[in-house]
């Protein structure tokens, strides 16, 4: 019996292996057709991963339905990868039939080699239900976000060194504030960062985010950059079209470029002008709201000499006494080399919130926290500074989030300069 498993199981390794080798070739030829060679590498690394990983997941199913079934759901990362080397915006069923499910599927594949060690070792076979589940739990982590209601308190006192910041007050699962905003001294700020119009965030998803954030009575919106996939560098309409709810914010709401935004700078400018969003490359603007002048700093995205970069900006907009100022930073690990003073609260994007963590356990670790220094979400502190970090509103990179939801918050700020 033993040795009729072990030999179903490298047929089916052997199988899988020169069916995901024949598939990632097809991939990487037709990526570097149509891409050229760097999108071919790109894609041959992510795939190639993947056929190496599936192969040790296949040999580990002891049945032939089960195996068969893996198959064909691979099926869906292979053809994901071969179309996504011709980028353009995909309707809802293909998105239902093939992107969400490659995404599904190669991140529980990822997540599932430690259990498959464990298999090979002597764990019984319920342990490989184990990913599944992190799996599911993941896609619908990808496809539904919290709403939230923070508290911040500006008060100008000296944390010492990077650290997390408590919030003043915290109410969940809120969509607005109290009813009277005349009567509210607090600064009512909507922070967008990272929707990644693709396969997670569709232009519907993203338009009732944005009509939510116009329900809340925001004095301004800030939206801090990464806007595209490559789905949707190609057409300006489809982010015009995912932010129009916004319009009727003109001239408080406000953007800054992130990383993903470089690779299609054209697309983003024109998505933004076309519903009033003031875009901000280094550079400082002034929103008239009911608390008075609030200056508005946008910072660009650097990947190099982003300490000389930061403060060659702050120095060329230097603050002025009883006038509040808020800043747009994508990347918050480039908050530590701001000049200290240079705004009030910064806001930044970029670590998707840690992407796989803890946090619905009520824990902060993230996979970021724990590799890195950078913020990963929530609020922050340097000396008398105060970095914000958004969990995002949508994703990008890895193929879920596991633990770490996306972010939909109405931020109440008290204590402003010029408040």
């Amino acid at each position: 019996m033993h040795y009729a498993v072990r030999r179903r199981a490298k047929g089916a390794m052997a199988s899988f292996f020169l069916f995901g080798a024949a598939s990632t070739a097809a991939v990487v030829a037709h990526a570097a057709v149509r891409r050229g060679r760097l999108f071919a590498t790109f894609a041959g690394v992510f795939v190639g991963v993947h056929t190496l990983a599936a192969t040790a997941v296949a040999a580990a199913l002891t049945s032939a339905p089960l195996q068969i079934a893996f198959g064909v759901a691979n099926a869906a990362v292979y053809t994901h990868f071969f179309l996504l080397a011709r980028p353009r915006w995909k309707p809802s069923w293909y998105r239902a039939m093939v992107s969400v499910p490659a995404h599904f599927v190669s991140a529980t594949t990822l997540l599932a080699l430690p259990f498959v060690g464990a298999h090979a070792l002597g764990a019984p076979s319920l342990v490989l239900t184990v990913p599944l589940a992190l799996g599911l739990f993941g896609l619908f982590e990808s496809l539904w976000t919290p709403r939230h209601v923070h508290e911040i308190a500006v008060d100008q006192r000296d944390r010492g060194r990077l650290a997390r910041a408590a919030f003043s007050k915290k109410e969940s699962d809120r969509a607005n504030a109290p009813a009277n905003p005349s009567e509210d001294r607090a600064l009512r700020v909507v922070q967008i960062t990272d929707p990644h119009l693709g396969p997670f965030m569709s232009v519907e998803r993203l338009r009732a985010l944005c009509a939510r954030a116009v329900e809340s009575n925001p004095d301004v919106v800030l939206l801090t950059g990464d806007f595209l996939t490559m789905e949707s560098q190609s057409d300006p309409s489809i982010l015009a079209d995912a932010l129009a709810p916004l319009a009727p914010l003109a001239g408080r709401t406000f953007a800054c470029m992130g990383n993903h935004d470089h690779e299609a700078p054209a697309t983003v400018r024109e998505g933004l002008r076309r519903v009033g969003v003031q875009l901000l490359v280094d550079e400082l603007t002034t929103a008239q709201t009911r608390l008075g002048p609030i200056e508005v700093l946008g910072f660009d995205f650097r990947f190099r000499d982003r300490r000389q970069h930061l403060m060659e900006v702050c120095a060329r907009f230097p603050r002025k006494a009883g006038v509040a100022r808020v800043a747009m930073l994508h990347d918050p690990g480039a908050f530590v080399h701001m000049t200290e003073g240079s705004a009030d609260l910064v806001f930044a994007g970029h670590t998707h919130g840690g992407q796989v963590g803890l946090l619905r356990l009520g824990l902060a670790h993230t996979f970021v926290s724990a590799l890195t220094k950078i913020p990963d979400h929530g609020l922050w502190s340097r000396g008398r500074d105060l970095l914000y970090v958004h969990r995002g509103s949508g994703h990008y990179g890895f193929p879920l989030r596991v633990g770490v939801p996306s972010e939909e918050s109405l931020l109440l700020v008290t204590g402003l300069a010029g408040g």
